[in-house]
């Protein structure tokens, strides 16, 4: 205002404006020789000021638009009004421009952007913000931002941003987003510029919300055989001792089954247990289990979500030949303190999140622990009177917004278990992991991920027993990964998905050593295992046309063993053996030794034939350089791993799959076939010493796998009634042949896996009787397992031996379950304290004597069949959680 009122004192000008318009920023300049003109174009420049000079020296001040003294050439002609391409992040929508413009005029608040400028009329600009929630100032995602009228429009990104394109002049822009009051505004617009809005939140009570999007993801993506399952899915299901387990309930869907009641580890699609790999938050879980796999190792309110990839396993996954299960943990609330308790009959745990900073940073803390030795105390058994098992886990999680660019998340975990079913031995296993990721939007297209996570698993036996014969033995693995990893928008039809990761193994195969000192017991050590994992990988989903979508990717594998090492060479006409060794190769320390890899195929496609109809296919191979040694089952604790090496070759697998998915008003319908070749597949000869063995190659046997199978799936997400029913025909086959009759089993020809089991039924259901009383129930129906049986006796040399049949000839009795629940949601008032939910439940009620394996003793002269059974009665339990 001083700079007008010098001027006004220096010439004969006179300026008329509102005061208003001028703000309270000072301008400090020297202007000597120049036009009144040039001065106030250089004052005016970042401001929405123009001016105009009349004849008569009055100035007259204006904002946003400009004062013609002369009419355009063409002005009076009449104009057509013209078709322009809509703006920026959204499909082409007419809208109409031209210099006399229709739009709709509303009573919302007016607000000007920018100054009309001289020379050349535009006809278009660009208005960008950001979408803010009015109370709390956090930005809304895929918030729709609207020009009304002219049907133009786009969507927020996750960090609120947006940019549209508008017409000069008037705009009536719209801002709507779900929970929010909306927002509504007269743009007028004459130059390029910015625009926040802040939208209030809106409250509505509804009678029931029914969420779709999985149903539709279903149809829609290109993935075969994949399944995402919510923390919440467990809550309602009856499950042994009442206690939560997403992992359990992956169990009752097609394609994923266990070799028996309680047992650890799974079997996706005829894979051995050792092929899944088991992820939370990106780092490996080498043991998932708890209390003979009864319970699930991590804290179930921590737990966000769980994906399992069964079928298309994305190229950023390898080292596994079946699957990927994916656990994801919860961030901590960033807004108020959290948490979620539950007590049981064997198990106590909690969570509590804690906001660190207003917004943007939270911490999350879970502890679980069993105190379950009185269930084996109060057992009818003198035998288990002195026996105990409990379990303990820990899981911390940091999550931090630093800005709307950048994420950063560390979780750190720990378990134990301890058991004791002799009195003689104790056994201890531990898992431990930490993971680190870093999140970074580089731009509104592209974004990366740095990953860097720690794993450990070790076990001991500590053996006390009445001779001088006490030893402690243990075993560890660990493992480290470095992961870069990227994404790409490149436009509406490609999606990029690219990285490289780098893991290195270091695996202590088993040690003993005596107790005491006078224990004769002799120490061992096997010597440590080292070897380097590394992988390319890049995918690009593509979509060809609105009907056919394709996601096509390739990972580059690479694997080294390691030195120091010592590696056998053996007589290759000659089975491996103690006498047939021929040579001993020795590599010092951090020798590249032996190498492995090549690429892997992930492709998929998906074809709509309707809006609720597709068809789907898909193609992957996979190799797998690490191996668990068991000749037992199912998953024991006490399983040693073992890393390829110049005598164990990697074990790989192919998989075709093909489905067909349909959604209907209130069900979700798929069924999907799959075939999968596997070769190098580990098997062992019969009565292996796989433990403290440093030539654990001359017990091992490698050969072809074969699985095929169907599964169905029919899912009911609406209505009082809900629940799913799922149905798997599949087979499982091991082929074992060599030139070698001590490494040949059965013949050379393909025999059942110890968990082949061709029909698999499970039938889960949740009727809501109120809104705060609901019954579920679960029917699992399963083929017996394959068992190896004597068949008969011989003598020979003057001794009596047994005669057994062909390997997995028999099976032991079919397997069913029904368990039932009754679950009592507390009161639904909005404000309380905290949220309780009691479930009362019952398992196995038919009280079925379900057989989990089946062995032979000789009594008496004679060779007698036995079963054991894990629970033949029913188990009744209660639960109480509540919610804060």
């Amino acid at each position: 205002m001083e700079i007008l009122k010098a001027i006004e004192a220096r010439t004969d000008y006179r300026f008329y404006y509102a005061e208003s318009w001028l703000s309270d920023t000072s301008l400090s300049k020297n202007y000597e020789n120049m036009l009144v003109e040039d001065i106030l174009a250089d004052v005016f420049e970042n401001t929405e000021l123009n001016f105009y000079i009349s004849a008569d020296n009055r100035i007259i001040l204006t904002r946003n638009n400009r004062i013609y003294s002369d009419l355009p050439d063409g002005f009076l002609d009449e104009q057509e009004e013209k078709e322009v391409a809509k703006t920026t992040n959204s499909s082409s929508v007419p809208a109409l421009y031209g210099r006399v413009k229709q739009q709709s005029i509303t009573t919302a608040e007016t607000v000007r952007i920018g100054k009309e400028r001289s020379g050349k009329r535009q006809e278009r600009f660009v208005l960008s913000g950001r979408v803010l929630n009015a109370e709390t100032g956090k930005p809304v995602p895929d918030a729709a931002v609207i020009v009304k009228d002219l049907r133009t429009g786009v969507v927020t990104t996750a960090g609120g941003t947006y940019e549209i394109e508008l017409s000069s002049g008037l705009n009536v822009v719209e801002v709507s987003a779900l929970g929010t009051a909306g927002a509504l505004k007269n743009v007028i617009i004459y130059s390029d510029g910015n625009l926040d809005f802040e939208v209030a939140e809106s409250v509505e009570q509804l009678d029931e919300v029914i969420v779709q999007g999985d149903a539709i993801r279903t149809i829609e993506d290109t993935s075969t055989g994949n399944t995402k399952i919510g923390a919440e899915a467990s809550k309602n299901i009856p499950l042994v001792l009442g206690e939560r387990d997403v992992l359990k309930v992956a169990t009752t869907l097609p394609g994923v089954t266990t070799a028996g009641e309680g047992a650890a580890g799974f079997n996706v699609r005829g894979g051995k247990t050792d092929q899944n790999l088991i992820l939370l938050d990106n780092a490996v879980l080498y043991n998932p289990s708890h209390f003979f796999g009864f319970f699930q190792a991590i804290n179930p309110f921590s737990i966000k979500d769980l994906n399992i990839y069964k079928g298309s396993i994305p190229a950023e996954y390898g080292g596994r030949l079946s699957s990927v299960f994916e656990i994801s943990s919860k961030d901590a609330s960033t807004e108020k303190v959290k948490g979620e308790v539950s007590i049981g009959p064997v198990t106590g745990n909690a969570v509590i999140e804690l906001p660190i900073l207003k917004d943007k940073a939270g911490l999350l803390l879970g502890a679980r622990g069993a105190y379950s030795d009185w269930v084996l105390k109060a057992l009818n058994d003198e035998q288990l009177q002195d026996s105990q098992a409990s379990f303990y886990d820990f899981i911390a999680k940091y999550n931090h917004r630093i800005n709307e660019d950048n994420q950063v998340s560390l979780t750190g975990y720990s378990s134990g278990d301890v058991f004791s079913i002799t009195s003689d031995s104790l056994f201890n296993y531990n898992n431990r992991l930490l993971s680190l990721k870093y999140n970074r939007k580089l731009s509104e297209k592209s974004s990366g991920s740095i990953i860097v996570n720690n794993s450990q698993y070790k076990f001991n036996i500590d053996f006390d027993g009445s001779v001088n014969s006490n030893f402690e033995q243990g075993f560890q693995i660990d493992e480290t990964e470095i992961k870069t990893q990227f994404k790409y928008l490149l436009n509406d039809a490609h999606n990029f998905d690219y990285g490289i990761s780098g893991k290195l193994y270091s695996v202590l195969p088993g040690e003993i050593r005596p107790r005491g000192a006078n224990d004769i017991i002799q120490s061992l050590s096997i010597p440590k295992e080292k070897a380097l994992e590394a992988a390319l990988f890049i995918s690009d989903n593509m979509k060809i046309s609105d009907r056919l979508q394709l996601d096509l990717g390739v990972r580059y594998s690479f694997y080294s063993a390691i030195g120091p090492s010592e590696q056998r060479i053996y007589r290759e006409d000659l089975p491996k053996s103690e006498s047939t060794v021929v040579a001993t190769e020795v590599y010092e320390g951090n020798d590249f030794f032996q190498t492995y890899g090549g690429p892997e195929l992930r492709a998929s496609a998906r074809y709509l034939l309707n809006d609720s109809l597709s068809v789907k296919a898909s193609f992957n191979n996979t190799y797998q350089f690490i191996h668990t040694l068991t000749n037992n089952t199912t998953v024991s604790p006490v399983d040693t791993w073992k890393l390829s090496d110049s005598n164990i070759k990697p074990q790989q697998a192919s998989q075709f799959s093909l489905g067909i998915y349909q959604n209907l008003s209130d069900y979700e319908l798929s069924l999907e076939g799959f075939y999968k070749k596997q070769d190098n597949i580990t098997d062992f000869k019969t009565g292996a010493q796989l433990q403290l063995n440093a030539n654990i190659e001359t017990e091992i046997l490698q050969g072809e796998g074969k699985a095929y199978g169907v599964e169905l799936l029919i899912r009911k997400n609406k209505g009082k009634l809900n629940g799913w029913l799922g149905y798997t025909y599949s087979r499982s086959l091991f082929k074992l042949d060599s030139e070698f009759q001590e490494e040949r089993v059965n013949s050379g020809e393909f025999f059942p896996s110890n968990f082949d089991k061709p029909h698999d039924f499970s039938l889960v259901l949740n009727y809501k009787l109120t809104r705060r009383f609901s019954f579920s129930g679960n029917f699992i129906y399963q083929t017996g397992r394959p068992v190896t049986f004597p068949v008969g006796n011989y003598e020979f040399d003057g001794n009596e031996f047994v005669l057994y049949s062909d390997r997995n000839q028999f099976r032991i009795p079919d397997y069913y379950r029904l368990d039932l629940s009754l679950n009592i949601e507390g009161n639904h008032k909005v404000k309380k304290f905290a949220h309780s939910f009691w479930s009362i439940s019952v398992y196995n009620v038919l009280g079925r004597n379900n057989p989990y394996s089946v062995f032979f003793v000789s009594q008496e002269g004679e060779v007698k069949a036995l079963q054991s059974s894990i629970f033949a009665i029913p188990i009744p339990s209660i639960t109480f959680n509540f919610k804060f």
